[in-house]
């Protein structure tokens, strides 16, 4: 609550009714505290007052679910809280299927500052049903559906996924993401036309932050990376000319400026495969906005002119510089 405010009798019997309700339906400790519970609440548009016959299932972010709570309840949450409800309440209820993420757009980036949450719909009506004499039949039967409806709601995410072949024979998917299609690009057109046979080393995945992440190729190569945060968005071997090409795929940000090649030659210091620098880019007009910015000694790729690199001056097209050659 806000400071020096106390919560009405009202409030805490709507609090007490939340915490039993998400013990119902199997969450324990963080996930059924306090916190949770305001949040549970925010999530069925509830007030106080209101009865549980009237919840809903507005669509809500986690900064709508604190205003929520600040106009409906007089909470005053600190600006770092929002983390917290987010990582402890409204991500646990979305993996258990107590929530939707994103239901009006299945397709929006994992990390959108647009996600959006929904109560799922068997879960609301079950909700809705607290307190009346049909609960404990409705709970029952939500709890012996819910592996189903986790079932569809991991099939709904899936069709929202991208293939991407990474190889023949070899398929994986991509997250929902704003620059994902063009790793997909990248991966398929751009390694097929400039690397071919090349092997994928590492792919980026907004959603579990790597893909693909073959460090024992690094290792055999001369690379030691103990996690990938830092690693461009694609990592090939194109073995044919010992070529360790680090691509960098941008949508909104990210090319490969000068301080970035610096931070690349040195997170892989010790290969033995000489470096490329590749920044990617969908559409000229994107790669305008970026041009100022892009080191020299590197190259660009667009997508929807896939056939041609430019190339940004040095002494040779598409290849290791001596900075970033083996023995040199």
């Amino acid at each position: 609550m806000a400071p020096g405010k106390r919560p009405t009798r009202e409030i805490k019997r709507k609090l007490a009714e939340a915490a039993v309700i998400l013990q119902a339906f199997g969450f324990a400790g963080k996930q059924a505290n306090e916190t949770s519970a305001f949040a549970f609440l925010a999530m069925a548009g509830l007030r106080p007052g209101q009865s549980w016959h009237e919840a809903s299932a507005p669509l809500m972010g986690i900064t709508p679910i604190i205003d929520f709570l600040r106009q409906a309840y007089g909470i005053t949450y600190a600006p770092n809280t929002r983390e917290t409800i987010r990582d402890e309440s409204i991500k646990y209820f979305a993996e258990a299927g107590l929530l939707i993420r994103n239901p009006d757009d299945p397709a929006r980036p994992t990390n959108s500052g647009k996600t959006v949450y929904q109560i799922e719909q068997q879960a609301l009506e079950t909700t809705r049903s607290y307190g009346t004499g049909p609960w404990e039949e409705l709970l029952a039967k939500y709890l012996a559906e819910r592996d189903d409806i986790l079932a569809e709601l991991a099939r709904r995410r899936s069709l929202a996924r991208i293939p991407v072949r990474i190889a023949p024979g070899k398929d994986a998917s991509l997250s929902p993401g704003e620059q994902n299609p063009l790793i997909k690009a990248v991966v398929e057109d751009f390694c097929a036309r400039f690397t071919p046979g090349a092997n994928v080393i590492y792919i980026g995945d907004t959603e579990g932050k790597f893909l693909i992440f073959d460090n024992a190729a690094l290792h055999r190569l001369g690379v030691d990376i103990a996690a990938p945060e830092k690693m461009p968005d694609v990592v090939v071997h194109f073995a044919a000319k010992n070529w360790l090409v680090l691509i960098e795929a941008v949508a909104s940000a990210g090319p490969v400026d000068g301080k970035r090649r610096l931070e690349l030659k040195r997170l892989f210091k010790g290969s033995r495969a000489g470096l490329v620098f590749v920044t990617a880019f969908e559409s000229r007009a994107t790669m305008r906005s970026f041009l100022g910015q892009i080191s020299w000694e590197s190259e660009v790729w667009i997508s929807e002119d896939p056939d041609h690199l430019i190339h940004f001056d040095g002494d040779r097209f598409l290849g290791p510089y001596p900075d970033v050659t083996p023995g040199t």
